[in-house]
């Protein structure tokens, strides 16, 4: 397992992609919740910045996190002292409950893990028999890489990049691959969204000093197109749920 404090520095606010960071990490919780209510019990895999958890401990009556970084939970806890959340420091791979979850929230996580097979196929124990569980990780075939591509200046759209490697990433995925590997770790894939239609690199998308309200029409517009979007968000359930 890699040692998760070694990667804290890219998750501060000086990181060169925090813009994205924050677009993205505030735009797919709204999300989740549109399709949720507060009387779910709700199980989440990773702190992160903290956006995520902080929207869901203030959404949900039953809200528990897991982290193995007591650095990631200390932070989170002087952020938000008042936080309702349930942080468990545990590693992914080690935890374990008798409770079972109306939702599994797993954002950003698939791409960080040794196994993520075997992370889809261990939590899918811990869903209620009409749980879902929701996915987001990053896209190697969104619309800037596609044109960095076209313009040469990328061989390999599934190849990590700086940002990539400074948050401990060590896969990318698609549309395709994402699907391939949840229906073989025994979900099936009810919803497919994208997060954040970005058409350019994060340096020349600052430059232009956009409104909040474009940044907003670029995430409304993405929800349509999650192949050519940032990021996915893919909503499962367990394949032997009736549908």
């Amino acid at each position: 397992m890699m040692k998760l404090d070694d990667f804290i520095c890219a998750y501060r606010d000086d990181f060169a992609f925090a813009f994205d960071n924050r677009i993205i990490l505030n735009w797919y919780p709204r999300r989740i919740v549109e399709r949720s209510h507060p009387g779910m019990r709700v199980l989440e895999l990773g702190i992160g910045h903290g956006y995520t958890c902080q929207r869901f401990s203030e959404h949900f009556e039953s809200y528990t996190v897991i982290d193995a970084s007591a650095a990631i939970i200390g932070r989170f806890r002087e952020q938000y002292p008042g936080s309702r959340a349930n942080l468990v420091e545990a590693y992914f791979e080690e935890f374990d409950t008798d409770e079972r979850f109306d939702a599994i929230v797993m954002g950003f996580v698939l791409e960080h893990v040794d196994d993520p097979a075997a992370i889809l196929r261990q939590y899918r124990r811990f869903l209620a028999p009409s749980g879902r569980c929701f996915v987001a990780v990053p896209n190697a075939e969104s619309l800037h890489r596609r044109f960095g591509q076209a313009a040469g200046f990328l061989d390999d759209l599934f190849a990590l990049g700086e940002g990539d490697l400074a948050l401990g990433h060590q896969r990318l995925y698609s549309v395709a691959s994402l699907t391939v590997e949840m229906e073989a770790s025994g979900y099936r894939v009810v919803s497919r969204e994208g997060i954040f239609l970005k058409p350019l690199t994060t340096g020349q998308l600052t430059s232009l000093n956009l409104s909040p309200e474009i940044l907003e029409g670029m995430c409304r517009v993405g929800v349509e197109y999650p192949e050519l979007s940032a990021a996915l968000l893919f909503e499962a359930v367990s394949a032997d749920q009736t549908p």
